[in-house]
């Protein structure tokens, strides 16, 4: 009987705390688990920051593109795309990209100059991000 006691009085004060604790962590940490983070305006998102050609030969080829979809909830409207320098020209769309749309921008890299290169395009739009950059890096080889 006195084990009993003993046992009862050792749980209820010492481990009870505890496994509450833990059950209301749980359930506060699953009922935010579902919930979708909404956002007012438009947002740019990019399939990838970074193109990179790798070792690319001499006068190849210099084109590529790269994804962007508006994950917003309103129109995403392009103002500035722009390359660091002239070797790095890129192309975006200048429509309206709605809501859950995507498109493509193209990236034309000057591949008659030899050497490494590590290049920015700049995008400036009306979305809540309103300035991102991707990367444009690679090796020109003969």
């Amino acid at each position: 009987m006195l084990f009993k006691r003993l046992f009862f009085y050792l749980f209820t004060t010492l481990i009870m705390p505890y496994i509450a604790t833990f059950l209301w962590i749980i359930l506060f940490s699953l009922s935010s688990f579902g919930q979708e983070v909404k956002i007012n305006g438009a947002y740019l998102s990019l399939e990838k920051d970074t193109i990179d050609y790798g070792d690319i030969l001499i006068n190849s080829d210099g084109e590529r593109s790269i994804n962007m979809i508006n994950t917003g909830n309103e129109p995403l409207l392009i103002n500035v795309c722009e390359g660091s320098c002239g070797c790095t020209v890129p192309k975006c769309p200048d429509m309206e990209i709605f809501p859950g749309d995507s498109n493509k921008i193209k990236i034309i890299y000057d591949t008659k100059r030899r050497g490494i290169f590590n290049k920015t395009i700049t995008i400036k739009s009306n979305a809540i991000n309103n300035t991102v950059y991707i990367k444009v890096i690679g090796k020109v080889t003969h």
